[in-house]
């Protein structure tokens, strides 16, 4: 059986029994899936919370292991944990109210250009809490509309409208 880089298996089989074992309870079920849900919860709530990224990640972790028994399906897991992840990264970021804090020193030292990284930072910074949402899940996640629309429960026109909304506000604030 093939693992990650650390060594948790992520086949869907296996994180389907890691699931069932949690529901019931398994300790060592639970820990394992945690393994594997820590990062994956982690890359969703940063983007969105910004810099309260990790007490989101760790709130949205307790729900998911809260609820785990309320999942009905093991293989939708990972859509599950993301719209968790998502919904509570934006609770942060509303009721924080927080602006995009860039990480300069990690890109000065990847290269990238510090000084429109951070211009970048700044622009996002100005956008609605669910426009940051939006942009994060469809650019940084990769997801399409329809699956930003299944994970934060939302019609399809709605991830479009919100996009729309966050790329002209974007444009705006660039201008």
């Amino acid at each position: 059986m093939a693992g990650t880089a650390n060594g948790t298996a992520e086949e869907p089989e296996r994180v389907a029994e890691l699931v069932r074992g949690a529901q019931r309870g398994d300790a060592l079920a639970m820990d394992e899936l945690l393994t594997v849900l820590t990062p994956r919860v982690a890359r969703v709530c940063g983007p969105i919370a910004l810099e309260d990224g990790p007490d989101a990640a760790q709130e949205a972790l307790i729900a998911i292991f809260r609820n785990i028994g309320q999942l009905k399906s093991p293989e939708a897991l990972f859509g599950w944990a993301r719209a968790i992840a998502a919904r509570e990264a934006l609770r942060y970021a509303k009721r924080r109210n927080r602006v995009v804090v860039a990480e300069i020193a990690d890109r000065a030292a990847e290269g990238v250009d510090v000084e429109l990284s951070a211009d970048i930072e700044d622009v996002l910074g100005r956008l609605t809490p669910e426009h940051r949402l939006v942009l994060a899940m469809r650019h940084v996640e990769g997801l399409d509309e329809q699956e930003v629309s299944e994970a934060l429960r939302i019609p399809v026109g709605t991830v479009r409208s919100r996009l729309f909304r966050a790329r002209e506000a974007f444009r705006r604030a660039w201008a």
